[in-house]
């Protein structure tokens, strides 16, 4: 699902300590929208349904799986203490009834709702909390998300094999879980709501070793029934669940070795109701241009911007008015009809459904002449050459293609590099190997919704080291400096002043021009007729592509 693995949290050096908690959350959750949040009125219960791939999952392990097929597959398997309200990106209390956050904002103390149980049948309790982000964060877990735990006290001996737990997790009683974190950390909540903080019963993981992924055993609204490896798996519902009212689905059946355009061909005679897969691209205009067809599409967006970067280090890109010229030299509207319209132009590093995105930006305008005269202004009235890195599977290499012919419309002779993908990002973690790379097929989706994880691995100093994600080589202190601030606001009540940091910072992280933003994707998905609920829940911005747990069928 993600383009790239990131560690957010920013160190502050703050002392940790346990003050009387300031701020708290009851079960209604992060504020009234939560609390009043209802299911659709409408839904009907029973039923089951069919989604398709073309490829079987790799695991359901939530410490492991990590890519968009499984993702809303481990969310309807498993709950963490936190969640988000359906369709959206704001935080509620999951497997939490309520929380507290110490005045320093270092320790988070968590009780849990009472008599949830395990697909075993057992309840669970705060021990099963420790034990699952113990095992996270073990190394011999070999979990890709471990490091997003990199702010619970104890982390660094756990990850260095000289601790058997984390120090930071402690089991008050069976119903409360404190942790205590080495530093601030404003996104701790979005962290303690990833699938890799998904609360897991030990004895099943002890029972199974390393099949669990293939024997997974949660809390959440569905469990598995059957997988057949390469054919099917069979999802059933959780009588027992603890949200009342979810799901509503009896079953799903995910068919595996479907391919899209067979898959689209079954959806239209009725025998699949959501191509899990999403449109395949060249029937995507056909299907557009269909009234029929085109009524079962639900378009959103996504947490993910793709974008070109210019390495301030390397002349002439160490100049900004070179690097402002090139983000007017870009026709965006041009390169998002390439790609059948399936994206909205950019302005700005965060996408439009990011809390923190300022709507009043408008960015670098679309002016080749004046984009010459600032390169004339800078000492290039004839232009230089340069070269643009791109990954070499389509449609990259054509929008590149289109990226020259701007650049050479204002003097820029950029040479194009179409390498494959661990090519393209080994350039781009090498200081002085590639002047501009396009993000394309590498671009950067949101790891959860909290602006702070487009700045500080792509953007931050602390990405601008060898074999790092900054492509652009781009390291401002100062705003590294805010950005520690923002992300040492943890009341949930500042929420709003947090976001008009951000936005701040992102303003002016656009005045040095170390990016050129270029298209926010925008996710296309079709359901059957027969499918009910929200369109929100179809292109679910958490619960990856789908959010099974509220859809039904009518």
């Amino acid at each position: 699902m993600k383009a790239f693995l990131s560690s957010t949290a920013l160190a502050l050096g703050l002392a940790v300590g346990l003050s009387a908690p300031a701020f708290a959350q009851d079960g209604g959750g992060a504020g009234a929208k939560t609390a009043e949040y209802q299911p659709d009125p409408s839904a009907k219960e029973g039923g089951s349904i069919v989604v398709t791939y073309k490829d079987d999952v790799s695991t359901l392990d939530p410490a492991i799986g990590y890519d968009w097929q499984n993702w809303s597959m481990i969310k309807s398997l498993f709950d963490a203490m936190m969640d988000y309200v359906p369709g959206t990106t704001e935080l509620r209390p999951a497997l939490a009834e309520s929380y507290e956050i110490s005045e320093d904002g270092t320790v988070f103390t968590f009780h849990l709702k009472t008599g949830v149980k395990f697909h075993n049948g057992r309840e669970m309790t705060a021990k099963d909390v420790k034990y699952s982000l113990d095992r996270v964060t073990d190394p011999k877990t070999q979990s890709p998300g471990a490091g997003f735990f990199g702010s619970i006290k104890g982390y660094e001996e756990v990850a260095a094999g000289t601790a058997d737990g984390l120090s930071g997790v402690e089991v008050v009683d069976p119903q409360t879980v404190k942790i205590t974190l080495s530093r601030p950390d404003a996104t701790f909540l979005h962290v303690m709501a990833l699938n890799f903080a998904s609360v897991v019963p030990q004895e099943a993981v002890e029972e199974y070793g390393a099949d669990f992924g293939h024997h997974p055993v949660g809390t959440g609204a569905f469990k598995l029934a059957d997988w057949t490896i390469g054919q099917k798996l069979v999802f059933e519902k959780n009588a027992d669940y603890w949200r009342d009212g979810v799901p509503y689905l009896d079953q799903i059946t995910f068919e595996i070795g479907q391919e899209p355009i067979v898959a689209l061909l079954r959806l239209q005679k009725g025998e699949v109701d959501i191509p899990g897969d999403g449109i395949p691209p060249a029937k995507f205009q056909e299907v557009m241009a269909d009234p029929e067809q085109k009524a079962r599409v639900v378009e959103g967006g996504q947490l993910q911007t793709g974008y070109i970067t210019m390495n301030v280090t390397m002349p002439p890109f160490d100049k900004k008015e070179v690097r402002e010229a090139v983000n007017m030299a870009i026709d965006k509207d041009r390169i998002v009809q390439m790609i059948n319209n399936r994206a909205i132009p950019a302005n700005q590093p965060l996408p439009p459904s990011m809390p923190g995105y300022d709507e009043s930006f408008k960015g670098y305008p679309h002016d080749p002449e004046r984009a010459k005269a600032m390169l004339a202004e800078a000492g290039f009235p004839d232009g230089f050459e340069t070269e643009l890195y791109v990954m070499n599977t389509d449609p990259n290499p054509r929008i590149a293609q289109a990226i020259q012919q701007d650049l050479s419309q204002i003097g820029i002779k950029a040479d194009i590099q179409s390498l494959a993908q661990a090519n393209v990002i080994a350039a781009g973690g090498a200081k002085d190997q590639a002047p501009m790379i396009w993000s394309g097929g590498m671009a950067w989706i949101a790891d959860f919704p909290d602006p702070s994880n487009f700045y500080g691995p792509i953007l931050g100093c602390a990405g601008a080291v060898p074999g790092g994600w900054n492509w652009s080589w781009y390291c401002n202190e100062d705003l590294d400096k805010e950005a520690a601030e923002a992300d040492s606001i943890v009341d949930p009540a500042k929420k709003d002043e947090r976001d008009a940091m951000w936005s701040d910072i992102y303003g002016k992280v656009m005045a040095d021009a170390p990016w050129v933003p270029v298209f926010n994707e925008q996710r296309f998905t079709m359901k059957s007729p027969r499918m009910g609920g929200a369109d929100d829940l179809y292109v679910d911005p958490v619960h990856i592509p789908i959010n099974y747990d509220y859809v039904y069928v009518k």
